[in-house]
């Protein structure tokens, strides 16, 4: 917990890393948020999982030009003229399902909408490189904002969900745009440590994904999300095959509880024996193993027990993962870099969802779930058999201009 504490003394940390909490929230809500409100609305399972697919489809599409451009143009401008944007689609889904128009509008509302999603952990995992990329506190920071996202997914799930089912149909997805608005205001607002913009001349010549290595990160992380989205649809489908639809994101909590208590675990540990590919490796086998209990479920309790057990290979993967991206890439192109993995998984996660979605129509939760134990495996087995593209090239460091006077200086280095 030392390690945690170091980080949260950098100045300027604790005031990016709070408004990055509010506004990453709304990421655990939009996708469940729409099952929800679609479902509820039109009782298609399959509608609700195009309409959520359609949302993390375009926020994937868009990522990483919307990353490249907060670090061309800065942080504060790109974060603030999405917002707007961002917020008329999320209006315009809202009036939609409330008027009942046909299906197209509630898809062209969400594409809207996902276009304009800033991908937040991305901008505030390269603060922390810019605050202390070279002082050896990064993992322990990258770790920091992996638990920060599980604490985000066990509390997102249950907020939507009792907005949604409690209040009405729309409410989940009108408190995920009051907490993506006051998150995005407040980020801009810190531009004591908004990273320096990085000129155009100054980018390397390849772009990220012509990296050694990243083209096997991205596979893993749209496999990955696949199992997250499938998970999602999965669960909501068995909590209301058992007259309990209230549960659902109770259950999705505890996925997350898990992957919270395991990644305080995991970004504790000071010295590993284990290098980062080979981390890597072991992380995405625990992806498959922990999946396997979802074949063999028969009560809300048994699933429970399973959504622990899974969540807790999620955070080390992801923590892995982001140490791996900063390893391979130089600083110049991060965010970018960063963005191109949040939209794996967003892919993935979209893809979970539609496909989930159709099996649920045809064949209940096992077919989701099913679904689910797949892809797990399928992780796993892409980990294993990529491990040689992840040790990073040798490389020198690149150069990195100097912040504005006005930014924060970073704190002096400390031992992790």
């Amino acid at each position: 917990m030392r390690t945690y504490r170091d980080l949260l003394a950098v100045p300027g940390a604790p005031a990016f890393v709070t408004a990055g909490f509010v506004a990453r929230l709304p990421v655990a809500m939009r996708g469940l948020g729409c099952l929800l409100l679609v479902s509820a609305t039109t009782g298609s399972y399959a509608l609700a999982g195009a309409v959520a697919a359609a949302l993390m489809l375009s926020q994937a599409a868009a990522a990483p030009f919307l990353g490249r451009a907060a670090d061309r143009h800065g942080q504060r401008r790109m974060l603030l003229a999405t917002l707007l944007v961002h917020q008329a689609g999320m209006v315009t889904l809202l009036v939609a399902s409330r008027l009942g128009l046909p299906a197209w509008t509630l898809i062209a509302a969400a594409v809207l909408a996902g276009c304009a999603t800033i991908p937040i952990g991305p901008l505030v995992r390269s603060r922390w490189a810019a605050l202390v990329g070279d002082s050896g506190r990064l993992p322990g920071a990258y770790a920091l904002e992996s638990v920060i996202d599980e604490i985000i997914y066990v509390l997102g799930p249950i907020l939507v969900t009792v907005l949604a089912v409690h209040l009405f149909p729309e409410a989940g997805l009108l408190g995920a745009l009051v907490l993506v608005t006051t998150g995005t205001v407040a980020l801009a607002a810190a531009r004591g440590t908004e990273p320096p913009r990085i000129p155009r001349t100054d980018r390397p010549g390849r772009g990220p994904l012509r990296t050694r290595g990243m083209l096997l990160l991205s596979l893993v992380f749209l496999l990955f999300g696949t199992f997250l989205g499938a998970i999602d649809v999965g669960v909501i489908a068995f909590a209301e095959e058992q007259g309990a639809p209230g549960w659902a994101g109770v259950l999705l909590a505890l996925l997350a509880l898990g992957s919270m208590v395991a990644g305080l675990a995991w970004g504790g540990v000071g010295v590993w024996r284990l290098s980062e590919p080979a981390r890597f490796v072991l992380c995405g086998a625990a992806v498959g193993a922990t999946s396997l209990p979802l074949l063999f479920i028969d009560s809300l309790t048994a699933l429970a027990l399973c959504m622990v057990l899974a969540g807790s290979a999620v955070a080390p993967l992801l923590i892995t993962g982001s140490t791996l991206v900063q390893t391979l890439l130089p600083r110049q192109v991060l965010t970018e870099g960063f963005a191109w993995m949040y939209s794996a998984v967003t892919v993935g996660m979209a893809s979970g969802s539609a496909l989930g979605g159709a099996l649920t129509d045809s064949r209940g939760s096992e077919g989701a779930l099913l679904l689910a134990v797949t892809t797990g495996l399928a992780t796993a087995l892409a980990t294993a058999a990529g491990r040689p593209r992840l040790t990073p090239p040798a490389r020198p460091s690149a150069p990195v201009h100097p912040a504005p006077a006005r930014r924060a200086t970073p704190a002096p280095d400390t031992p992790h």
